[in-house]
This record gives C-alpha cells, sequence and structure tokens, in this order.
C-alpha cells in the first residue's frame, strides 16, 4: 500500500522544489524497547497576569496529559498585602484551572512582598526580615497542602541570573542565590516534608548559580531534589545539548542524584522561524531529543501568548523593567503560545495532542535518516498501535516503512498534521486520510514528507 502525503515546500524561495531524498523506518510491534511517558513534555504558564490566562482553553490542554504546569507566583498576586498578613485567593484561581486540568502546578516563587522589599531594586534580594520571609513560604505552602491540591515540586527563583529582563524583580549571584535558596526550602519543608525543591532556572545553562546549586546540593548544605534551566532556540541538538552540559556537571558528583527539568523551551525568541510548519515538527523533534537523552522533565513555555498591564508591574518593577514587559508582550510579535492572544488555537497545539497519543509500551523504530525520527507505542488502554513520523529537514523526503511482525488483521488510520489548513477545525489540522486494513505478518508503506512533515497512524483491532 501507499499513502501519498503532500504539504507545500515553504523553503523553495526561488520557486523550485528540493531534491527529494529517501530514507527507510522499520517498526516492531512485538519488540518493546520500554515505556513512553509523553505527559514528562509538560508546559508552563505565568509570569505575566494574575488572570487565569487559559481558562477559556482547560478542555484542550486537558486532552494534552502534561503531567506538570509551570505556574509563576509573581508580585500580582499580592500573597502578603501587609506585614503577617497573607491572601491566596488570586493564586487560588490560576492553581485550581492547572488542578482542572488533571496536572499538578510546579509553583514557581518569584515574588518581591513590598512590606518586605519596601525599595524597588532588581538587586535587592534578601527581604528586610528573613523570618517573616520563612513564615509566609511555609503558610503559602501548609495552605495548598490544606487544600490537598497534591503539589510536590516548589521552584525557586526564575531566571535568576538576568534580573528584569527575565520578567521577575530579582538579580542573583550564586553567593547570595544561596543563602535564598537555603532560607526558602527551609520553609517549604517545614510546611511539608515530602516537597521536592529545587531550581535555579537560570536563563543562560551556564550560569554559575547552577553549578554552585548542585555543590550545595552534593554537599548535603540544603535538600535540592531537582535542577532546572531554560533555552531559547529553534535548533533541536542545541537544546540536547544544554541537557548533556547539565549531566556533565551532575556526573562530578555521582552520588548526587537531583531529577532534571528543562521548564522553560521554545524556538529563538529574536529570530524565530515563521514558516507554520516548522513549529510542530519542531517541537515532536525536540521531545525527541529530551526523551532519548533521559531528561526527566519539560515545560513548554507557553500555553497562550498574553498582554500585560505595564501599570501593574510598574509597582514591583524598575520603569526600564516594566516598559521592557510591556514593549516584549504587548508590542513585539509573538509566537511562544499553543493559543495566540486571541485565544486562537495554533498549528503547534496539534503536535502535543499527536504526542499525549503516544502513552504506553515504547516499541522498536529504527531510521535511517537523521532528520526522520518518530515513536512507535502500543497503548493499552486504547488497544492500538500508535506511529508518529516527521521530517525535521527543509527538503523532501520518501520514506519507506516496513514491519515483519503485525501479529493480527489491523485496521490503519492515517493522519496528517496540516499547518497550513484554512480552518483551524481540529479535522483540517489533523486531516484523516482513508482508513486500510493491514494483515497479519508484513506491513509495507511508503509516504512522501515534505519539509518538516508530519505524519501519524493508528493501528486497531480491525472487526
Amino acid at each position: 500500500m501507499k499513502l501519498q502525503l503532500a504539504i507545500l515546500i515553504f523553503a523553495a524561495a526561488a520557486g523550485l522544489q528540493a531534491q527529494q531524498r529517501s530514507a527507510t523506518v522499520q517498526i516492531g510491534f512485538t519488540q518493546k524497547s520500554g515505556v513512553l511517558d509523553p505527559g514528562r513534555i509538560s508546559l508552563g504558564q505565568g509570569g505575566l497576569s494574575a488572570e487565569p490566562m487559559w481558562d477559556s482553553r482547560a478542555v484542550e490542554i486537558r486532552a494534552l496529559h502534561p503531567k506538570l504546569i509551570r505556574l509563576f507566583i509573581q508580585e500580582y498576586f499580592d500573597l502578603m498585602p501587609a506585614p503577617g498578613q497573607y491572601n491566596f485567593e488570586a493564586l487560588d484561581r490560576s492553581v485550581d484551572l492547572i488542578l482542572k486540568t488533571g496536572a499538578k502546578p510546579l509553583m514557581n516563587i518569584d515574588f518581591k512582598p513590598r512590606a518586605l522589599y519596601p525599595k524597588v531594586d532588581q538587586d535587592i534580594v534578601e527581604p528586610s526580615n528573613w523570618q517573616d520571609w520563612e513564615d509566609l513560604i511555609s503558610a503559602l505552602v501548609r495552605h495548598y497542602k490544606d487544600r490537598d491540591a497534591g503539589i510536590q515540586y516548589w521552584e525557586v527563583a526564575n531566571e535568576p541570573d538576568i534580573g528584569e529582563s527575565g520578567g521577575c524583580p530579582y538579580r542573583f549571584t550564586p553567593e547570595n542565590y544561596l543563602p535564598y535558596y537555603q532560607h526558602t526550602v527551609s520553609a517549604i519543608l517545614k510546611a511539608d516534608p515530602d516537597a521536592r525543591v529545587g531550581g535555579p532556572a537560570v536563563a543562560n545553562y551556564k550560569s554559575g548559580i547552577l553549578p554552585a546549586l548542585i555543590d550545595l546540593g552534593a554537599q548535603g548544605k540544603a535538600p535540592v531534589r531537582f535542577i532546572s534551566w531554560h533555552i531559547y532556540s529553534s535548533d533541536p541538538s542545541e537544546i540536547r545539548s544544554t541537557i548533556g552540559y547539565v549531566n556533565g556537571l551532575l556526573a562530578k558528583t555521582p552520588s548526587f542524584k537531583p531529577e532534571t527539568i528543562l521548564d522553560e523551551w521554545n524556538m529563538s525568541l529574536g529570530n524565530p522561524v515563521q514558516n507554520p510548519r516548522f513549529q510542530p515538527c519542531y517541537i515532536a523533534e525536540t521531545a525527541y531529543q529530551m526523551i532519548d537523552s533521559g531528561l526527566n522533565y519539560s515545560c513548554y513555555y507557553h500555553i497562550r501568548d498574553y498582554y500585560v498591564d505595564v501599570g501593574k508591574f510598574s509597582e514591583f518593577m524598575s520603569p526600564q523593567g516594566a516598559a521592557f514587559m510591556g514593549r516584549w508582550w504587548n508590542r513585539m510579535p509573538q509566537f511562544d503560545g499553543l493559543f495566540d492572544y486571541q485565544d486562537t488555537v495554533r498549528p503547534a497545539y496539534y503536535a502535543f495532542k499527536l504526542l499525549s497519543r503516544l502513552n504506553g509500551d515504547r516499541l522498536s523504530l529504527k531510521s535511517s535518516d537523521s532528520a526522520v525520527h518518530g515513536f512507535f507505542t502500543y497503548d493499552p488502554l486504547y488497544l492500538t498501535h500508535n506511529l508518529m513520523l516527521w521530517n525535521f529537514s527543509p527538503t523532501p523526503v520518501h520514506i519507506a516503512i516496513s514491519a515483519e511482525d503485525v501479529p493480527e488483521l489491523l485496521l490503519m488510520r492515517p493522519e496528517l498534521l496540516d499547518a497550513q489548513a484554512p480552518s483551524y477545525d481540529e479535522n483540517a489540522r489533523l486531516r484523516p486520510l482513508t482508513p486500510e486494513k493491514v494483515e497479519k505478518g508484513k506491513l509495507k508503506l511508503s509516504i512522501d514528507l515534505e519539509p518538516w512533515g508530519v505524519a501519524f497512524w493508528s493501528f486497531e483491532p480491525a472487526s
């Protein structure tokens, strides 16, 4: 059988089709190689508003089955309106939205209450009273423990190495981050001894704050249950290289084994690829590189693009910092969100939708082409084998797919992720093609994938 799945070529600026190459992919229906948990390629949202920014999209996010959704606890939530007074009502709404999806919040602590930080200055990172700070943090953690929110992960700081340009009101050094971390995690663990604490969520993965925190944890001077960092790059191999770098740091202290969480990632911020076909394929390829490198979790930033209130940010950031936030989010073109400013679904969403179907036993898949990757799984809940392939390349490819061990008569349902469909309808974006029956024994099919093409097949028992 032969399926011709056509995607228009974007890269041919001169109007000429690039020369097609050939590849082979061999899959094994009975050859298990572990378990795939795509929910570990999770999501993030926050740093922009106290409003639940994607409340109209809870159903769509629930369909992706993320394990975690990272949430910024910024100063606009006004958790400490006055000394000794706590207010968690606004934050509750965003936490409850995450819980509604079946995910758990990864709580990122990045706020500076005016009662403890009377002067707006990103380089003032120590509160005026450490005991009051610890009491606030303990009250916050205890509040969600009492509500049975099931929150495990508490992260200390967001992009502490770059200050207000990272959207947060402080700029740390390795020397002053470590005592801040120690005070904060002590307060977290006082309220919840089982909490998983970590950081530092650096913007630059080679920041000195990261190895300093690793050394702190390795020496037993503070609990460090996970290590986190960020990268924005349109090259998935560059993203993978950051994982290798962090693993290299951890290899120096082999008895210290925290989880690794890359909890902000997306295409290059300064020069994102605007070809609508690229981002869905980029997400699939980056997920592949993360899983293949043994990363524990990641959080794609972010769920929805959203405007910021510059006046609100001016209450806890410098005029320059607040203006930067306004220019970046209110004037610059944005390509990060699975949903845009108008809450319209982007093609990137459907890459996560296809990945979410790959839960279960991971099966053998071997490709002859370094730009053709994929996953093949068996889902014991839906009783289906699921195959996802993509061509992370600016040139088209002809792929011959084969298997020798089809276990029974199956019905194959192919789909094409069509990033340029004229409709936002899911049936247009994930365009179904003609189902075909697959006989027991051998499988042979072929597919033509254009640049950045993504295809999916499900195999279910034939009636």
